[in-house]
């Protein structure tokens, strides 16, 4: 993971280890003996000064009742192989989120894709890659999808430019088949979805943009591009993303006439498949 991006990491860490155990009604040092460091320790975490081993986080989950959620931070800070570096890290911020908004300017967004449009993706960035890398990337991105069907799942708001429903990823039946869900997904309200069409000229932000609101955190940002990503914690930059979100989601199109736009460029691509 880049630095920046893991760093605003640790420190999402830190915050809730520091909700969590103020909401126990318990004091470092008092939470440093249950798990076996000092208090010093726990202020360290909470700081993002020190990160914890994995056995410390999981020793704290059982101190604070946390079902897990430390752990699992951790392990995603420390390494996951599946996600790019710069990614891990915003994985399990966006299951702990109770809001995400996603603006995608050139494909399906992650959360919406299918396996057949995630390994299409996989494929055309990693063109010599060995099957079981290409396959343990699809199984990565279709778990991440499941928080969708929750019954907890965050509001999810998504802004694509018109550009994600005519390219052609995997050729026209995969494309079809992943606007097919990108449409079933909005008719069941587990996504309110918006087009941001080409007669709007430029959007406020170029790249790839995420926003994601949690119930007691601040919230975060992120942006990437090809190679890289940042997530953003500083109250002044997340506030810049936010206004570029809205500057987009003002423009775009509205969920009635973007689902519309969704279905009729699915139904253009399964002509092309009938036609070939």
């Amino acid at each position: 993971m880049a630095n920046g991006s893991r760093q605003a990491a640790w420190e999402f860490f830190g915050t809730e280890l520091k909700r969590r155990r103020e909401d126990a009604g318990i004091t470092q040092v008092e939470l440093g003996a249950r798990v076996f460091v000092s208090g010093g320790y726990i202020g360290q975490f909470e700081q993002a000064i020190r990160k914890p081993q994995l056995d410390v986080a999981q020793r704290i989950d059982e101190a604070l009742q946390t079902d897990g959620i430390f752990e699992r931070l951790c392990r995603k800070l420390i390494d996951d192989p599946r996600y790019a570096d710069y990614f891990a890290g915003v994985v399990e911020l966006e299951r702990l989120a109770t809001a995400v908004h996603d603006y995608e300017p050139t494909v399906v967004p992650g959360l919406l894709q299918t396996p057949a449009y995630a390994r299409a993706l996989t494929l055309a960035t990693h063109p010599f890659a060995a099957e079981e890398f290409v396959e343990d990337r699809v199984v990565a991105r279709v778990e991440r999808s499941a928080i969708l069907e929750d019954a907890a799942r965050p509001v999810y708001w998504v802004v694509v430019h018109e550009t994600v429903l005519r390219v052609p990823v995997g050729g026209p039946r995969v494309t079809a088949e992943a606007l097919d869900r990108v449409a079933r997904l909005a008719e069941e309200r587990k996504v309110l979805l918006q087009v941001f069409p080409f007669s709007a000229g430029a959007p406020a932000n170029s790249g790839s943009l995420r926003l994601m609101e949690f119930e007691d955190a601040p919230p975060t940002a992120y942006t990437e591009t090809s190679f890289s990503g940042s997530l953003l914690d500083d109250p002044a930059v997340v506030r810049r993303a936010r206004r570029a979100y809205d500057l987009i989601r003002g423009a775009a199109l509205s969920p009635e006439a973007s689902l519309a736009l969704v279905r009729s460029a699915a139904e253009d691509f399964r002509r092309c498949t009938h036609t070939t």
